[in-house]
């Protein structure tokens, strides 16, 4: 095995010998992804994580656009639970990553930034591409620090490796209740890089190793215990995790899971968990919610946790906010169980009768859900009315249905923030899956590079989950928004992702809200739907991905069997 970078391997660059010291201390510290945009003022810490991918310590992912550079980031980081690098030159570079940094920090992402800028003594003097870099981001990062830059200096190896020392602190939450987003301001002064010197070796003890993942520090303390009595229901928002399925199942309690929850599963889902909570006879009678997650995809669990009479509990294991509509919750938690008359409640005949009503009226709506568009295929042959079905146009409930029937627990399922995952939520039936979404500040912004982060990332685990496909659905609107993202450099492993748009004539999520009622319809067309015209082949053509349209029920099907080798885009004309 070849030595470790040794205080004799340096350049005649002290900005190129302080980016090897930083590099290399980020990769002992378990970082296995780096993602990096061009620019001069950045050229020292781009050749050596050049060089760190040609001795197989990182995976190296070069993008042109910062935006979807960040969100790159988000996705890789989503998957494997790790800080990526992300890598910028000076000035409007930096600002272009503010709408990931956001989304990380709402989200609890880990994700360290390093970004190039110029040194003191070209502030403030209005120097090409300066502006102040240090703090752009506000309380969106867990630690900011602007270094100043090195000279060459012998402990400046000591001292880069330190910054990369707290910058993973940070990140990962180890010192607060929450991962999120960390920056390093790195001035550098010309010359700004230098051949890196012939002895250099970048193979530290831990190139090469899988990382464990980290995790952000919770508080400490004994689990909240929650008694019988209140009639009760479960809420998994955004990001809960299992945690919320484990513990109505063990309080005998309804389930309220959002789709890109991860507890939708489990005998005690409710899916039509909107109707229900209309119902005077079930959400009507609801006396006590325990919220998981972010919850954002429906108007009915604020108001129920907002309602007179309803007490609310919060669990939320990490975060450096609480979850709190109306300010109206009574308790708060970083872990939560129900004790043992719970338990013992939810297993007695007379304890089960609230879970009952909530389970079969479910079951009810979902079965007539599930009619639409629903006819049976006689092993005898297809009758014209079935033919008629499978070549009829495509709705949303029928895109959603496939798609979701379609993914596999091996693969994984990201989606956008636009009207389809709204229409998931209200109909897909349990199902152990992995499903993502942007939903710390629900935005639409980086959904594809998002889901290539994803799929890159899952591609490099082991067997079976490295040989899935990452499917991404959303809107026309949401694809055009990030369309930059499907510029891929070459040389690089290609992502096994499956770009699903949903085109129904631009934000039909508005026709949900009360401006549909009130707004005059061109002026409603013009300022809110802005549908846009484009062809989505000549764009897949022009990116070099593959293309498939899907226009009836039997393309859509067929489009989603099998996994596709390169990064395509299914196109799927919706009824509006």
């Amino acid at each position: 095995m070849p030595e470790p970078v040794s205080s004799t391997s340096t350049s005649t660059s002290p900005a190129t010998n302080f980016s090897i010291a930083l590099l290399n201390e980020f990769v002992e510290l378990g970082v296995r992804d780096l993602v990096l945009c061009p620019g001069a003022r950045s050229q020292a810490l781009a050749l050596a994580a050049a060089e760190l991918e040609r001795a197989g310590c990182i995976r190296l992912h070069v993008r042109t656009d910062e935006r979807s550079a960040g969100f790159l980031s988000v996705g890789l980081a989503l998957e494997t639970g790790l800080p990526a690098l992300v890598v910028v030159t000076s000035g409007t570079a930096v600002a272009n990553l503010h709408p990931a940094v956001l989304e990380a920090h709402h989200a609890g992402v880990p994700m360290i930034l390093l970004t190039a800028d110029r040194p003191s003594e070209l502030r403030g003097i209005r120097s090409n591409q300066t502006t102040v870099q240090s703090g752009l981001f506000g309380v969106a990062t867990r630690l900011c620090l602007d270094v100043p830059a090195p000279v060459g200096e012998p402990d400046e190896a000591g001292i880069a490796a330190a910054l990369a020392g707290q910058a993973m602190n940070a990140a990962t939450g180890v010192f607060t209740t929450a991962p999120g987003p960390a920056q390093l301001n790195l001035a550098f002064r010309e010359p700004l890089s230098a051949a890196l010197p012939s002895d250099l070796s970048f193979s530290t003890p831990n190139c090469g190793v899988v990382p464990t993942p980290a995790s952000g520090a919770s508080a400490d303390g004994p689990a909240m215990l929650l008694a019988p009595g209140p009639l009760t229901v479960v809420v998994a928002g955004d990001g809960a995790g299992p945690a919320a399925e484990a513990l109505a199942y063990a309080g005998g309690w309804p389930l309220l899971a959002e789709v890109s929850s991860g507890a939708r599963f489990g005998p005690n889902l409710i899916v039509h968990y909107r109707e229900l909570l209309g119902a005077a006879d079930l959400g009507g009678q609801v006396e006590r919610v325990i919220v998981f997650g972010h919850p954002t995809l429906s108007r009915e669990i604020p108001a129920l946790i907002a309602r007179d009479g309803v007490e609310t509990i919060i669990v939320a294991p990490t975060g450096l906010e609480w979850y709190n509509p109306g300010r109206s919750a009574r308790g708060f938690t970083r872990s939560v169980e129900a004790d043992a008359a719970a338990i013992s409640a939810a297993r007695a005949p007379a304890g089960r009768g609230w879970l009952n009503r909530w389970v079969m009226t479910s079951r009810t709506l979902a079965e007539a859900a599930a009619d639409e568009g629903r006819a049976p295929i006689d092993k005898r042959g297809i009758t014209r009315a079935e033919l008629a079905v499978l070549r009829a146009p495509l709705t949303r409930a029928l895109l959603v249905d496939a798609v979701w029937r379609a993914s596999w627990p091996h693969d994984r399922l990201v989606l956008g923030a636009s009207r389809l995952i709204r229409e998931a939520d209200k109909r897909v039936p349990g199902k152990k899956i992995t499903v993502l979404a942007n939903r710390g500040l629900a935005g639409i912004d980086g959904t594809i590079a998002t889901a290539v982060g994803v799929a890159l990332a899952s591609q490099a685990e082991p067997e079976p989950r490295s040989v899935g496909v990452t499917r991404v659905l959303m809107g026309d609107l949401t694809f055009l928004h990030d369309v930059g993202s499907l510029l891929l450099a070459p040389g690089e492993p290609q992502p096994r992702v499956q770009v699903i748009v949903g085109v129904d004539g631009g934000g039909s999520i508005f026709d949900g809200l009360e401006v549909a009622a009130t707004a005059p319809a061109d002026a409603l067309e013009r300022v809110l739907y802005t549908p846009r015209s484009v062809d989505l082949q000549a764009l897949a053509a022009a990116y070099g991905w593959d293309y498939s349209l899907a226009a009836t029920r039997s393309d859509l099907e067929r489009a989603l069997t099998g996994a596709p080798s390169r990064p395509m885009i299914l196109e799927v004309p919706l009824v509006r």
